[in-house]
């Protein structure tokens, strides 16, 4: 057996996906109640990574959050909510697939989720709260990450992650 070879950057840039990223593409992040900042920056790096936009309200501490949580340093896709995120997410539940990262009596397990075929909306809740009740109404599916270790919950940068490499179809 022979030794594995890294791969140079410009290798792996020509093997990935052509074309520049498009806005409001078929892929949407939505962590629509934040609490911890750290969370969305390492949120909007996957983002990048799967070709996804990140929806996010507008707070004052957001905009800070995302730049110090990212660590990349090009433009990248996010797109603000403004007013109340229930009507936005009902705006957008009209012409997208609405999935929650949520445990609940319905949820399906992640690996039954299917590849996002069509504009998908991912919902995520926080840790401490999930999604709230006026969010859950709005879902299409609810999905869970099944845990073995003690925990109830992963935290929302790595089980939106998780969620998003499935919706992209890239695990």
């Amino acid at each position: 057996m022979t030794a594995a070879r890294l791969r140079s950057r410009g290798e792996l840039r020509r093997q990935r996906r052509p074309g520049a990223h498009g806005c409001w593409n078929h892929l949407i992040a939505a962590p629509l109640w934040p609490k911890h900042g750290v969370n969305l920056g390492t949120l909007l790096r996957t983002c990048d990574a799967v070709g996804a936009c990140l929806a996010v309200p507008r707070l004052p501490w957001v905009p800070e959050a995302l730049s110090r949580g990212n660590t990349l340093r090009h433009h990248q896709c996010v797109h603000w909510v403004d007013g109340r995120v229930d009507r936005w997410l009902e705006r957008q539940r009209a012409g997208s697939a609405v999935v929650g990262v949520e445990l609940t009596d319905e949820s399906i397990r992640l690996a039954d989720l299917p590849v996002a075929k069509r504009r998908t909306v991912m919902v995520l809740g926080n840790e401490g709260d999930g999604i709230p009740p006026e969010g859950l109404e709005l879902l299409h599916v609810a999905v869970e990450i099944p845990m073995v270790g003690t925990g109830s919950s992963l935290n929302v940068a790595v089980a939106g992650s998780l969620v998003l490499y499935k919706l992209a179809g890239l695990c």
